[in-house]
């Protein structure tokens, strides 16, 4: 059954204000930490009382979840958006480096969603689920370069669970500062080539 015209207003109303919510939560975590992450400092940031984001989400940790999920969709968003190139391996790659760009574009999400960046909170297994499709379109290119034979001596998870590994390693120490722009670029590169490198048939 359509909805009206009312129920439609009503719903685009409530997502408005909740993306202004997430927005505010969001250059908090960005500008001051996890620790601004309140109910009332979030409230006070959007110009709108406390209950509402009880009523939106109901409450820190419902918003926490939101939070989290929202930094899996704006990451999933960047990894869809990869060049797929003229074959598989060429757009595994494309998503590898895709990987490291949002890393370094949304680097407070990224905590957020990788390294802990709101202590206390963990999210619900049908949150996690949802956070897992990520994942999987790793683990589908991956696939993609095994049917076309450019990657074999192993099965899709193990050698995209070991990219993972090795680009999550390298992102994390470049996010904390232990390189430059220029030398991790090179650095990760090198790193993901090493990872693919046992794995390559010789036609790849």
């Amino acid at each position: 059954m359509s909805s009206t015209a009312y129920q439609q207003a009503q719903r685009e109303g409530q997502d408005v204000v909740r993306a202004a919510v997430l927005d505010a939560a969001t250059r908090l975590l960005i500008d001051e930490g996890p620790a601004s992450l309140t109910v009332r400092r979030i409230a006070a940031e959007v110009g709108c009382s406390t209950k509402v984001i009880y009523t939106l989400f109901g409450g820190k940790d419902g918003l926490s979840e939101a939070l989290w999920l929202e930094g899996f969709a704006r990451f999933e968003r960047r990894l869809l958006a990869a060049p797929p190139g003229p074959d598989a391996m060429t757009h595994l790659r494309s998503g590898i480096d895709a990987y490291r760009a949002y890393a370094l574009d949304q680097p407070a999400y990224y905590r957020v969603m990788f390294q802990g960046g709101m202590p206390g909170f963990t999210p619900r297994p049908e949150a996690g689920q949802e956070a897992k499709r990520s994942f999987q379109l790793l683990v589908a290119g991956v696939g993609r370069c095994l049917a076309a034979g450019l990657l074999h001596g192993a099965s899709d998870v193990e050698i995209a669970d070991v990219l993972w590994m090795a680009m999550h390693g390298a992102v994390s120490l470049e996010l904390a500062g232990y390189f430059d722009r220029a030398e991790a670029e090179q650095r990760y590169r090198l790193l993901c080539d090493s990872v693919l490198s046992p794995f390559l048939t010789h036609d790849s």
